[in-house]
């Protein structure tokens, strides 16, 4: 018999988790702001309920997919939220970017009512959830781990447990801010190529078969010489990001000089493209400031 759980928030990562926990055998009940959302998880043979609270009913595990930490306070302690739907036990596994800090409190308010908070942040771009090739970084006690495991592997190929609740928030924006600078490493170098005449597509060739080669180039790397922007990560979700990793970078007195320069580039990005597009757009920036034409 196929094991129940509920999903808050069908997105583009809710989606594709949702598709791959019904590969696996998994019956999703599920809830999203956003109508058509609830169609599409129809589609896929979920059911879609009217609250959070419902989604919690009658399973063991709710995975959230929202947009930041005062999203997912919401949906759990507000009206008609997880909390009012769950059972003593239940264990809410929530995959948003957050802050560490608010994660952690998360846990510490639901702990008397009997509820269980996972912090499991995802590694991995929409497109590779839909292939199943993302990771979870987990802050959880080691019990409350050990008892997702099979849950998580419904939807992702690993899960690394990193401690306590809020570590996983934590080394998620510590991935985040190598993937970034990445990023922007990969449009200052494209862009100097194509300031040179260089042909963009060998470039980018060069660079995946050299020492610099990276999983950045796969996923960014077409779409920066292509001007294609389709989203997987959006600009508006850098931005979020970035200001959380110099939050932390601040409170920890850690050196952020890289998350600084992107933080600059990012809030010329916020006026200048669509926030909505994917952050492959930040060559356009380096585009236009080398003097050539922005495509977007």
């Amino acid at each position: 018999m196929a094991t129940r759980v509920g999903m808050v928030g069908l997105g583009l990562m809710g989606q594709a988790m949702t598709s791959n926990l019904h590969k696996a055998d998994f019956e999703v009940q599920g809830f999203d702001v956003d109508a058509k959302r609830m169609d599409e998880l129809r589609e896929q043979g979920g059911t879609p309920v009217d609250s959070p609270a419902a989604a919690a009913q009658g399973v063991d595990f709710v995975l959230t997919s929202l947009p930041n930490s005062g999203v997912v306070r919401e949906a759990v302690l507000g009206p008609e939220g997880i909390a009012e739907g769950a059972a003593v036990g239940l264990i809410i596994v929530d995959t948003t970017t957050s802050r560490p800090e608010d994660s952690a409190a998360m846990a510490e308010e639901l702990a008397p009512r009997g509820l269980h908070f996972m912090d499991a942040a995802l590694s991995g771009t929409s497109a590779m959830a839909w292939e199943k090739d993302l990771i979870v970084i987990a802050g959880a006690s080691a019990e409350d781990f050990e008892a997702c495991r099979a849950f998580m592997a419904g939807f992702t190929r690993g899960a690394y447990h990193m401690g306590p609740v809020g570590s996983g928030a934590l080394t998620k924006l510590a991935i985040n801010l190598v993937l970034f600078g990445n990023a922007l490493a990969l449009a200052e170098g494209l862009t100097l190529g194509m300031k040179a005449g260089i042909d963009s597509e060998r470039l980018l060739s060069v660079f995946k078969d050299g020492a610099c080669g990276s999983k950045v180039m796969d996923q960014k790397g077409t779409k920066m010489v292509e001007a294609e922007y389709s989203v997987e990560g959006p600009v508006s979700m850098v931005n979020k990001d970035v200001g959380l990793m110099l939050e932390q970078g601040r409170s920890l007195g850690s050196p952020m000089f890289l998350t600084a320069t992107l933080a600059q580039l990012i809030g010329n990005g916020m006026r200048q493209l669509d926030p909505s597009q994917d952050y492959a757009s930040f060559i356009e920036l380096y585009r236009e400031m080398a003097g050539l034409e922005r495509r977007i």
